[in-house]
């Protein structure tokens, strides 16, 4: 089936829309680039006033605080120079091009942090709600100033789908400096040709050759597919196209038009609060188990006893997200525990009968619930 069939179904129906556009689109080496910015800023006025709702996600601001600098540094320290002078630079030209057409940009600068912890997702979800009801356009970055590991990992690609997910998007878009998701690198690879359609995001998307980052980003085509598999999972149809063309984001809205690369929602889709767990927290320690633990976690849906247990490293605390590995030291499931590690360290190995005596108090039988686990082996 051709791609404007699935569009006509996938995207006709969507009213809120999540816009991702990387560095290597928006700027260059001497700065950012006014007029690609004053396109988009078009495009999105129509898409708005078309009657959707549009959260935008930009980068940019490392490359045009180098500009501005005149300094082409890579430390830590140089980058978030680099983000604090030109996150400036990005938002006043995002305000002025949207200015231009009677609309306000509310800025949100967000951390891993912001979107992990349940009371500061909430606190930007409803920020990014009302800018909405406001009819203000919600103009989302990374904190790049303090976000020491996120610079280092180009996660304004991964943030975007975890922004989507968050605001209950139908429809991320991901604007890139190349057409859409290739068979290959076109910088190493002239056969290399456009994927149009990636029916099922499991199966379709391993083994794709992604690009290294350019000079201008810092994550390549790997970031975006990560991006598009974490969207998919959230039931979130996703398109990677390339943002300089004129009318980018027009066609990819227009069901008779291919454009890029669809990527459809996944079969398996996660309920929102295993996405979270999956995709949005990072494991504060890890829970070695046995063979027999990590099978009825796997395929029977069982809840983790601490008779499974073997090792505890980390010092997390209750409510904490946890990396499980099996008998082989593979990585397998995460999710929440109900006691801190020097609690499990105490009841590892022992019976759920004898957590109270060993501890002096008991929360539940299960050091995590069946509840708050995931299994990630198909999600990487």
């Amino acid at each position: 089936m051709p791609q404007t069939d699935y569009k006509a179904t996938l995207i006709e129906p969507v009213r809120r829309l999540v816009v991702k556009v990387g560095s290597a689109v928006l700027s260059e080496a001497e700065g950012l680039r006014a007029d690609v910015i004053e396109n988009l800023a078009g495009q999105i006025d129509t898409i708005v006033r078309g009657g959707r709702e549009v959260v935008l996600v930009t980068s940019g601001a490392i490359a045009a605080g180098r500009a501005r600098l005149g300094r082409r540094g890579a430390t830590i320290a140089e980058r978030q120079a680099a983000a604090a002078t030109g996150q400036i630079e990005l938002m006043r030209q995002w305000a002025k091009a949207f200015d231009a057409r009677g609309r306000t940009v509310g800025q949100l600068l967000l951390t891993h942090q912001d979107v992990a912890e349940r009371k500061r997702r909430l606190n930007a979800m409803h920020t990014i709600q009302t800018l909405i009801a406001a009819d203000v356009i919600p103009v989302i970055n990374e904190n790049d100033t303090v976000a020491v590991e996120e610079i280092r990992m180009g996660d304004n690609d991964v943030l975007s789908s975890l922004v989507a997910g968050m605001v209950q998007a139908e429809l991320l878009i991901i604007l890139s400096d190349v057409a859409g998701v290739l068979t290959g690198d076109p910088r190493k690879r002239p056969d290399a040709r456009l994927i149009p359609l990636i029916t099922d995001p499991e199966a379709e998307m391993r083994g794709l050759v992604a690009e290294s980052a350019g000079p201008l980003g810092s994550g390549g085509m790997a970031t975006k597919l990560k991006a598009a598999r974490q969207a998919a999972r959230a039931g979130i149809s996703v398109i990677i196209t390339s943002g300089r063309s004129r009318d980018a984001l027009e066609m990819a809205l227009n069901p008779a038009r291919e454009n890029g690369t669809l990527i459809l929602p996944a079969r398996t889709r996660l309920k929102s609060r295993k996405h979270w767990i999956a995709f949005a927290l990072r494991p504060a320690g890890v829970l070695a188990v046995d063979q027999g633990a990590a099978d009825a976690l796997r395929s029977k849906g069982r809840s983790l006893l601490a008779s499974g247990i073997r090792e505890v490293r980390g010092d997390f605390t209750s409510g904490d997200c946890v990396s499980l590995l099996d008998s082989e030291g593979v990585e397998f499931g995460r999710g929440l525990v109900n006691y801190p590690a020097v609690d499990v360290l105490k009841v590892k190995g022992r019976r759920s009968e004898e957590i109270a005596r060993l501890l002096g108090y008991k929360v539940a039988d299960e050091i995590v619930h069946r509840d708050n686990f995931v299994l990630i082996e198909d999600l990487a």
